[in-house]
């Protein structure tokens, strides 16, 4: 299996491991793409809402001493936004909190992926 839909498999995994329900995979849209959006209802106690949210998933084959996430820059965050602006338009999405998550891949030599979440990365 490729690297990008590898790393975001291993991803969803860990997500709903933590108790999210995974809405959607490779989102597509005039105004970008979103790797996955995931529902957080672990918020719905502590903020009084339920949390959708947006993750941006970066894989790496080797860890070169820069985290995956530190590849999602500030154009990068400014697309995601834009997505998530068009999703949030088109589907019912009121009365939900919005989060920008980062998950980071890196499959190496290590028999075991390593996967890092990064809730409210941006």
């Amino acid at each position: 299996m490729p690297l990008g839909p590898r790393g975001e498999k291993l991803a969803a995994k860990l997500l709903r491991k933590a108790g999210m329900k995974v809405l959607g995979r490779n989102y597509r849209c005039p105004a970008g793409e979103i790797d996955l959006i995931v529902l957080d209802r672990s918020t719905a106690k502590t903020l009084g809402a339920e949390t959708i949210v947006f993750v941006e998933v970066k894989s790496r084959s080797s860890a070169d001493g820069t985290p995956p996430r530190a590849a999602v820059t500030v154009d990068k965050q400014a697309r995601i936004r834009g997505a998530a602006a068009y999703y949030l338009a088109h589907y019912p999405a009121e009365g939900y909190r919005t989060r920008y998550d980062v998950v980071s891949v890196v499959v190496g030599d290590d028999p075991a992926p390593q996967v890092t979440h990064v809730p409210g990365a941006f």
